[in-house]
C-alpha cells in the first residue's frame, strides 16, 4: 500500500490547471443539461460526478440509464476514458458533436480520439507500466486521479456559487431521511 500511496501522491502533482478548471466550469454553467459517460471503473467515476452535479442543482444524467433523455443542442457530454479510445465513448462523443452539443473529455491521452473530438480536454497524467501495475492495476491511477479532479471541480463550484454542504444534502437521497 505504501507504494500505491506514493504513486497516487506523485500522480496528483501538477494536476491543477486554473484556466482549464475555469473553462470546464464555464462549460457546465453554460449547458442546459449535463450528461456523464464512461465504461467500467471510469464509468463509476462519471456516475459519481453526475450525482455531485445533481447535488449542486444541475440537471445531470448518466448515459445508459433508462431515464436518461436524448442529448440535444445546448447540452454537455462529459466523457471519462483513461485511454481516450473506448469505442462506445468515442461514438457517444461523435454523435454529441453531430447534434451540436459540447463535449469535455477527461482522459490521460492528449492525442486520443476522444481528445480530438472534444471542445475541451482535461488530461490527467497517469503512470502506466509493469512496475506500477503490480500495485495499481488496470487504470487505477487514472480513475483515482479523475475522481479527485472531478471532486475538486465540485469544490470549486461550491465556492464560486457559495453553496454549503447543507444545501447539497437537501438534494441527497431520501434514505438519509428515513434512517436507511
Amino acid at each position: 500500500m505504501q507504494k500505491l500511496f506514493a504513486v497516487i501522491s506523485e500522480s496528483l502533482k501538477d494536476l491543477y490547471d486554473q484556466k482549464k478548471v475555469e473553462k470546464f466550469i464555464d462549460a457546465i454553467e453554460g449547458s442546459k443539461r449535463i450528461f456523464c459517460s464512461g465504461i467500467g471503473r471510469s464509468g463509476l467515476v462519471a456516475r459519481a460526478f453526475a450525482m455531485r452535479l445533481m447535488h449542486l442543482g444541475y440537471e445531470a444524467y448518466v448515459i445508459g440509464e433508462t431515464i436518461t433523455p436524448r442529448i440535444e443542442l445546448g447540452d454537455l457530454l462529459i466523457a471519462v476514458s483513461g485511454s481516450g479510445e473506448t469505442p462506445i465513448i468515442v461514438a457517444f462523443a461523435k454523435k454529441t458533436k453531430e447534434i451540436g452539443a459540447k463535449v469535455v473529455a477527461v482522459t490521460s491521452k492528449a492525442d486520443s480520439s476522444i481528445a480530438k473530438i472534444a471542445d475541451l480536454t482535461i488530461v490527467l497524467k497517469s503512470k502506466f507500466g509493469k512496475e506500477i501495475s503490480k500495485f495499481a492495476p488496470l487504470g487505477t491511477l487514472f480513475e483515482i486521479t479523475a475522481l479527485i479532479f472531478l471532486d475538486g471541480i465540485v469544490a470549486e463550484i461550491m465556492e464560486k456559487k457559495n453553496i454549503s454542504e447543507d444545501k447539497l444534502a437537501r438534494r441527497h437521497s431520501i434514505e438519509n431521511e428515513v434512517g436507511l
